[in-house]
C-alpha cells in the first residue's frame, strides 16, 4: 500500500509541474520579468519547468508498476495519471485563472472519468 500512496503522491507532484509548464506561461504576461520574452524563450522556460515533471513521473511509474513490484498495472497507472491531471488542472485553473468557471457539462464529464477509473480498477 505504501508504494501505491508514494506513486500517487509523485504523480500529483509531476502533474503540478506539467500543468505549470503547459499552462503557467499563459500568466507570464502579467509578470514584469516575462513581459518581453519571445515565444522561444517561453518554450525554453516551459521546458525547464517540465524537466521537473520527469523527476517525479518516471519514479512514480517505476515504483507503481506491477512489473517492478508495485501495485498497479500499466493501464491503471495511466488512468490514475489522467485523473490526477484533471484534478490538478481544475485546481490550477480555478486559482490561477479566476475567469474560468466550472459548468455542468464539465462536472458530468469528470463524473464519467471517475466512472472510467472505477471500471479500470474493477476486478
Amino acid at each position: 500500500m505504501q508504494k501505491g500512496i508514494l506513486t500517487i503522491a509523485l504523480l500529483v507532484l509531476s502533474n503540478t509541474f506539467m500543468t505549470l509548464a503547459w499552462y503557467g506561461h499563459l500568466k507570464f504576461k502579467e509578470m514584469r520579468w516575462f513581459e518581453n520574452v519571445g515565444l522561444i524563450g517561453i518554450v525554453l522556460i516551459s521546458w525547464g519547468i517540465a524537466l521537473f515533471e520527469y523527476f517525479f513521473q518516471v519514479p512514480a511509474n517505476r515504483i507503481g508498476f506491477k512489473g517492478n513490484g508495485g501495485p498497479f498495472s500499466l493501464v491503471e497507472l495511466k488512468v490514475i495519471q489522467e485523473a490526477i491531471t484533471l484534478l490538478v488542472f481544475m485546481g490550477f485553473s480555478f486559482f490561477a485563472f479566476k475567469t474560468e468557471t466550472i459548468k455542468l457539462n464539465h462536472i458530468i464529464g469528470f463524473g464519467f472519468l471517475i466512472l472510467a477509473v472505477y471500471f479500470i480498477f474493477k476486478k
